[in-house]
Formats: structure tokens, C-alpha cells, sequence
């Protein structure tokens, strides 16, 4: 005989008990319009990646008006219909929301790094709302097994996508002036 189930009911959040959860959670959540998911942890491997990118990045921003967040900082991606909050593991900030907000609204560079666990979410939904931001001059895809990229760069007809390959491989940020090295990201780690 055939059983049905039924399907597991999220409960609806406020964005305001949201974000005051966040600042008690030891878990980071991910926010899709009233619906929070918990983040996976990361790899050691992932992290070295994102550290190496944050380092590089905060070096060559110093005395710049740029500054990279860590995937401690939020985003805010709004919607006509609904708001979201995603983690980027780097982000590239040009003009900052106040100091006592916990999220950003408007980065110029998003980096996630790709792992078997967040690929899916990062290549389709993370990706898909971050194109939106109207701030959003590039976003770039870091695998953390092999030293390669995709680089989504918007361009006045839309994003242009990008992939770059090998250690050698560096990829210009002229948005922010600066240059995302894969021998430097990758160093110590492959």
C-alpha cells in the first residue's frame, strides 16, 4: 500500500529575528525569505583558500577604499518579492553600510570558495541572487581541489563568464585595482 507523507513544514522568520539570532548562534544560517538553513562547516583546505584570498586581497586594498570582509559578513540581497542573507567566504566592500550593521548591501567582488557540500547551492542559488546586486561588478568561483576559477565579470549586456586554470593563472580585478593570483591562493595548499 501507498503512503503518503507529509512535507516537513518550515517555520517563517522575520528578518529582525533573524539577524538577532545570528549574533547567538555558534551555527552561521544562510536567510531565503523567512527561511533559515544552516551552514556546512568547512574543510581545512577550504579555509586556507579563503584565508590566502582575504590576505591577499586586504594587502593590496591598504590604504584603498576598498576592504574585504571574511565570511563572517553577510549580504543583503533584496528581492521585489522577498529579502535573502548569504555568507561569501570573501567579500570586496567599496562603500560600506554603517559600522553597527551586521550584513552589507552593496560589494564589488564575491568570492566563494566551491566545495562537494555548498556546489550546488553556490553555482545556482547563491550565484543566481548575487548577479542581482546592482553593486556587483564580479563574482568569482574558487575550486578548492584543483588551482581554477570562474569569474562571472558584469559587462554593460550582462555578466560575462570566465575561467581561469593552473597557478600561473591570475585574474585581474581592475574593478577595485587589484589582482587575484592563483599562485598566491593556492600556495600551501596544493
Amino acid at each position: 500500500m501507498f503512503r503518503m507523507t507529509a512535507a516537513k513544514a518550515y517555520t517563517q522568520i522575520s528578518i529582525e529575528d533573524y539577524l538577532s539570532g545570528e549574533q547567538i548562534s555558534e551555527v552561521k544560517h544562510d536567510y531565503v525569505d523567512g527561511t533559515v538553513f544552516a551552514m556546512a562547516g568547512a574543510s581545512v583546505r577550504h579555509n586556507q583558500v579563503a584565508s590566502n584570498t582575504l590576505i591577499s586581497l586586504g594587502s593590496q586594498l591598504r590604504g584603498k577604499p576598498c576592504r574585504p570582509f571574511n565570511s563572517d559578513m553577510k549580504i543583503r540581497v533584496r528581492f521585489p518579492s522577498n529579502t535573502r542573507f548569504y555568507y561569501p567566504d570573501v567579500s570586496v566592500i567599496c562603500r560600506s553600510n554603517p559600522g553597527g550593521d551586521q550584513f552589507q548591501d552593496e560589494p564589488v567582488v564575491l568570492i566563494e570558495v566551491l566545495s562537494d557540500s555548498t556546489r550546488r547551492m553556490d553555482q545556482t542559488e547563491k550565484k543566481d541572487a548575487f548577479l542581482i546586486i546592482p553593486s556587483l561588478a564580479v563574482s568569482v568561483m574558487m575550486e578548492q581541489d584543483d588551482a581554477a576559477a570562474i569569474v562571472y565579470r558584469r559587462q554593460d549586456s550582462g555578466f560575462l563568464r570566465e575561467v581561469y586554470e593552473g597557478k600561473d593563472a591570475s585574474i585581474t580585478l581592475s574593478e577595485i585595482d587589484a589582482t587575484h593570483s592563483l599562485a598566491e591562493v593556492y600556495e600551501d595548499v596544493l
